[in-house]
C-alpha cells in the first residue's frame, strides 16, 4: 500500500487536536515486527478545569513521527492519580491513524491493537513532558 506523505508538524501547534489524528493517512504497520519508535512530542494540554484544591489534573497529550517513511500520530488522555504520578486514563482509548496487521496480514481488533498501542505508549517518555506541563502551570 503506498502512502501519500502527510505534512508533518515539527513544533506543537494549537490547530493539532487528538481528534484530527483520526483525518491524517492511515498507516498499516506489522505488529510482529517491533513497534515504532521514531515518536516525538507534539504537545500536551491540561484540562482548564483540573487540577484544583480537590480535584486531580488530566489533559492529552499528542506524539507523532515519521514511520516507515509516513507520518504517524498518537494520543490519549492522561491523568494525574496522585501528586507526580501519572497514569493513560484510558488505556483502550489512544488515538491514532496507525492500522496494525497481524502475521497473517488481517487488520488487529481494537483490543489487540490497544496491547501494541499500550507498548508504544509505555516506551515514550510521556509523563516527562506531561510534569513539564504541569509545572508551567503552577
Amino acid at each position: 500500500m503506498q502512502h501519500a506523505a502527510f505534512p508533518f508538524v515539527e513544533r506543537a501547534s494549537p490547530a493539532i487536536m487528538p481528534w484530527s489524528l483520526r483525518a491524517w493517512p492511515p498507516l498499516l504497520w506489522q505488529a510482529a515486527g517491533g513497534a515504532p519508535t521514531e515518536f516525538h512530542h507534539l504537545s500536551t494540554r491540561v484540562d482548564e478545569d483540573s487540577g484544583g484544591l480537590h480535584c486531580r489534573a488530566s489533559g492529552q497529550t499528542i506524539w507523532a513521527g515519521t514511520v516507515a517513511g509516513c507520518e504517524a500520530g498518537m494520543a490519549w488522555d492522561w491523568i494525574e492519580v496522585a501528586h507526580g504520578v501519572l497514569a493513560m486514563a484510558d488505556p483502550m482509548s489512544v488515538i491514532t491513524n496507525l492500522r496494525f496487521l497481524g502475521s497473517a496480514g488481517e487488520v488487529l481488533t481494537a483490543a489487540e491493537a490497544a496491547l501494541v498501542l499500550n507498548g508504544i505508549v509505555h516506551a515514550l517518555p510521556w509523563q516527562d513532558e506531561v510534569g513539564r506541563a504541569l509545572a508551567t502551570r503552577h
